[in-house]
Order: C-alpha cells, then sequence, then structure tokens
C-alpha cells in the first residue's frame, strides 16, 4: 500500500502533539477528583446523611384530603390570522376569552409582528379553537372551562370584507349563508 504524504504528515503531528503531555487522562476525568483513591479495589460511596433515619421513624407528609392545588395561571398559545408564529400567553385562568384577546393584541402590537393589525380594539376580533373552525368561542367563557391552550385569532367578518363598519356576523352563519347559493367552493376562493 502506498503511503501518501497526507497520512504521513498527519502521524507525525500527532506524535508532535503529544510530546510532553501525560500519558494518562486526569483522575478528575474519571470521576475520582483530584486525590489519589486510598483503595483502588474499592468503589467509592457518596456521600449521604445516613443519620437522617437512624431513630428508625420514616418521615411521611400528611395527605390533606381537602381540594386539589389550584391553577394560578395558564400558558396559552394564540395564532393571529397571517401571522407565522403562535403567541404565548400567560393569563390567569378566571379571565375570559374577551381578556385572552385583549392581551394577545397588546403582545401582538407590543413585539411588533408582521402583518401590522389594521386595528388594535378587541371588539373587532373573534378567537377560534381552530383555524378550521367556523364557530366563534363565546367572550364570556372562562378560559378555564375551554378544554384547549391552543386558540386562533381573525377579524370579525362584517358586510364588506373584513374588519370595518357594520354589523358583525359569525362564520357559521356566513358558511350557511354559502351553502345555499349554487357554487359552495368558490366562495372559499381568494380571487
Amino acid at each position: 500500500m502506498p503511503v501518501n504524504s497526507k497520512n504521513a504528515n498527519r502521524k507525525e503531528t500527532e506524535k508532535n502533539h503529544r510530546r510532553g503531555k501525560l500519558q494518562e487522562k486526569a483522575m478528575s476525568f474519571h470521576g475520582r477528583g483530584t486525590m489519589p483513591h486510598p483503595n483502588p479495589g474499592e468503589l467509592r460511596r457518596p456521600k449521604t446523611l445516613p443519620e437522617l433515619f437512624s431513630s428508625g421513624r420514616t418521615v411521611v407528609e400528611p395527605v390533606s384530603s381537602s381540594k386539589p392545588p389550584r391553577l394560578t395561571k395558564l400558558l396559552l398559545n394564540v395564532t393571529v390570522q397571517g401571522s407565522l408564529g403562535a403567541l404565548q400567553i400567560i393569563i390567569s385562568p378566571e379571565s375570559t376569552v374577551d381578556d385572552l384577546i385583549d392581551a394577545a393584541i397588546r403582545l401582538y402590537v407590543k413585539e411588533a409582528r408582521r402583518p401590522f393589525l389594521p386595528e388594535s380594539e378587541p371588539a373587532r376580533f373573534d378567537l377560534h379553537y381552530s383555524q378550521f373552525s367556523l364557530e366563534s368561542i363565546g367572550r364570556e367563557q372562562k378560559l378555564i372551562s375551554l378544554g384547549s391552550r391552543n386558540f386562533f385569532m381573525c377579524g370579525r367578518k362584517e358586510n364588506g370584507g373584513l374588519v370595518g363598519s357594520g354589523s358583525s356576523e359569525s362564520c357559521s352563519k356566513e358558511a350557511e349563508k354559502v351553502g345555499k347559493t349554487g357554487f359552495h367552493w368558490l366562495k372559499f376562493m381568494g380571487f
């Protein structure tokens, strides 16, 4: 087998790096500390407190038969329509859906996410369980009773299009209207 100059050169550099260095690895590398072990045949015992239960009794926490611990905060993910990532919002479980929409809009504006919202008024937005859900969630419902931690927020549909003036309709009513017309699938396509 012919000797490559690259392989020969690599072997020489490895020898040069080994010169003047210890042949064995440090004792701390093997988890023994810096002090030499007095009996190499014995295993080192971890430091414990053997007198902790020397009286023979065991310590047992009293089990409380009262209520389980209450949740103090919830971590919720809210995806805003057209935005790339979900907002992570920490909020009280006693808060309502209206409070969550308000907090999501404030955080969205504070982080200067894109696309920019045309309005930052919470009444102009609806919260859904997913982007495929037609029913919006009621604004008075408590967050703890919703059963989900991931939501989708979009602008309310108005008579003329997205957020604007006029009376608002839910997505389910709009879907019913589309179902009554002839070409159902054409209404959902954006031309």
